[in-house]
């Protein structure tokens, strides 16, 4: 980037989107600076496994010089994948051929780690909560953390998903509820404690759906697995039962009795989780969701595209950090890099959300997924 003087770049949010495009600036001897408002690395539970595909999250990590340390990590045959119905009949099982790169899984942790060592010292500044974005839309901006600190900036890269707060610079967009609910629920040491339920998830995961509810269960190293009971429910419906999250009898109680047709296999997915549920209603950004091209601030991922959780989300938001970086390193502005990146960005934003636009309804569809029907199910 042929710039004088060098501007400052700040990302709001260390999730696989910032650190990927830090990482890759970084590496063209960009300087940036990452804010999030974690205390710090280990504050917060980074969710289970995902998996990155050889056409946007791998694209990715190969700029980034981190794909060969991804697949040390990463379980190739994580890409098992088996559908049921709700009696627990087998309708579809995948298996990766040996050495299939296509998709492999990693635990989201894992990611997150790899990203974050490969920053210089101090790259990310922790316990920074967004404010507001202030400033003329010229630049430069100044950055208004809840902690009293402000920080100006020439470009602003919001990374900070879902409720982002740099979002609110450019859009007025908010996300909506899309009617459908997960409620996350854990197994450990699942070879001893919990064989039945590690033999019919497998190495990767399995899904089961009558068209109203629908169980997916992921395995994640550590001998873990993770479930997702998901309801087609109102956003409260926790609270409308007269329950708290906090009550795990009541709510596993209500679960088994809506699921009270379900095989006996299938419910112990939802009843014998250890420790208690989380839950994590879907919410959806309208579509197409675009904004005004602003030469100082723009987005990347959830915080430009949120969408329902069908395995596209971190890949997408690696691809959009990756050709950020990229424009940013081979533009002569960042005004010009933010036009050619928006330019990609905007067009296949709004093609896969509509794509996707009532995603969160297709997981309790009874149909097999598409990938299945290809291979012939």
């Amino acid at each position: 980037m042929n710039t004088s003087p060098t501007p400052r770049i700040a990302i709001i949010g260390a999730g696989p989107g910032g650190l990927t495009c830090a990482r890759i600036l970084q590496l063209h001897g960009i300087a940036v600076t990452v804010h999030d408002q974690a205390s710090g690395p280990g504050a917060r539970d980074q969710g289970g496994t995902l998996d990155l595909h050889e056409d946007n999250g791998q694209i990715a990590l190969r700029e980034a010089g981190l794909l060969e340390e991804f697949f040390r990590l990463s379980r190739l045959e994580g890409q098992e994948m088996r559908r049921l119905d709700q009696y627990g009949t087998l309708l579809f099982h995948h298996t990766a051929e040996e050495g299939d790169r296509f998709k492999p899984e990693i635990d989201r942790g894992q990611l997150r780690d790899l990203l974050l060592n490969s920053l210089g010292p101090g790259t990310v500044r922790w316990g920074r909560t967004l404010d507001a974005v202030a400033g003329p839309e010229e630049g430069p901006r100044q950055l208004h953390f809840t902690d009293g600190t402000t920080v100006e900036a020439d470009l602003v890269i919001g990374a900070d998903g879902a409720w982002s707060r740099v979002r609110r610079a450019l859009s007025p967009a908010v996300p909506q509820y899309t009617g459908v609910s997960f409620l996350e629920a854990w197994f450990h040491d699942v070879e001893n404690r919990h064989p039945d339920i590690a033999g019919l998830v497998g190495q990767g995961s399995a899904a089961a759906a009558d068209g109203d509810r629908g169980l997916f269960a992921q395995r994640s190293s550590g001998d873990h697995i993770r479930v997702y009971v998901i309801q087609r429910v109102p956003a409260d419906w926790i609270t409308a039962s007269g329950l708290t999250v906090q009550d795990t009898d009541g709510i596993r109680a209500l679960l088994l009795e809506r699921f009270r047709d379900w095989s006996p296999a299938l419910r112990r997915l939802i009843g014998d989780n250890d420790g208690r549920y989380v839950d994590r209603p879907i919410h959806a950004l309208p579509v197409p969701h675009t904004w005004d091209h602003n030469p100082t601030v723009t987005l990347l991922g959830d915080a430009a595209h949120l969408m329902p959780p069908l395995g596209v989300g971190v890949n997408l938001a690696m691809l959009d950090a990756c050709e950020l970086a990229l424009a940013l390193a081979n533009h002569p502005t960042v005004d010009d890099a933010l036009h050619a990146y928006e330019k990609t960005l905007l067009p296949r934003s709004t093609e896969m959300q509509r794509l996707l636009d009532h995603g969160a309804e297709h997981l309790l569809s009874t149909e097999l997924p598409d990938f299945a029907r290809q291979e012939g199910a």
